[in-house]
């Protein structure tokens, strides 16, 4: 069988499918833990496993549940190995679809915008090939911190708010985000929220941080 991640920001966050009999289904969350998300993780080449999220978080899936009482040890090879009830036997909906957020080889790709340079402007983050913005709400110079590490710039300046660009019809990502700051990622931030949508309040999140030493 083949596992993949679907409806997340990248390929190695979403709803957990496998492939059976030639046709993808879900993963009831009965049973669902972080060890079985690190199998997923592995297969995928995904780093490890940082969550293992529940009730459709990552929204619902269609046709069948495939898995249900998943129990892994966590060191199986794929996901086919680990124990469960046979194939395609839930008492599950798929308001119970598990999913997977792996570390990831690839962090979420940033980028600003619409400013002086490369380190200060309104930010983007690649999603499905396509550059969105990130919602305002709760943005501050925590989050800044983490955006302004991630472009190799230096400290976190200001934290403000930008007008959505015309062109993306105020399509952002990750909405309610939510980091300590000391983050190397901004993947490692709590998000209330993604997927593409409009931002709440109509405004996106914008860095300014200082130009990287030397």
């Amino acid at each position: 069988s083949s596992v993949r991640l679907t409806d997340g920001p990248h390929r190695c966050a979403g709803r957990v499918e496998v492939l059976h009999a030639g046709q993808w289904g879900t993963v009831c969350d009965d049973g669902w833990d972080l060890s079985a998300a690190a199998v997923v993780c592995r297969q995928l080449g995904c780093g490890s496993a940082r969550e293992a999220p529940g009730r459709a978080r990552f929204g619902q899936g269609s046709g069948h549940i495939w898995l249900d009482d998943v129990n892994c040890a966590g060191t199986e090879e794929e996901l086919a190995q680990c124990q469960s009830q046979p194939w395609g036997r839930s008492n599950c909906h798929h308001g119970e679809d598990a999913g997977a957020v792996c570390s990831g080889p690839n962090p979420l790709q940033l980028r600003v915008q619409d400013g002086p340079g490369p380190c200060a402007g309104r930010l983007e983050v690649l999603y499905n090939a396509t550059w969105l913005g990130v919602c305002g709400s709760g943005w501050s110079l925590l989050e800044a911190a983490v955006v302004c590490r991630q472009l190799g710039c230096g400290a976190a300046q200001a934290a403000p708010m930008a007008a959505p660009a015309g062109r993306e019809q105020g399509r952002a990502l990750l909405q309610g985000l939510s980091c300590r700051g000391t983050e190397a990622l901004l993947l490692e931030c709590q998000q209330r929220h993604t997927g593409p949508g409009p931002c709440p309040q109509g405004s996106e999140a914008a860095v300014v941080c200082a130009q990287p030493k030397g």
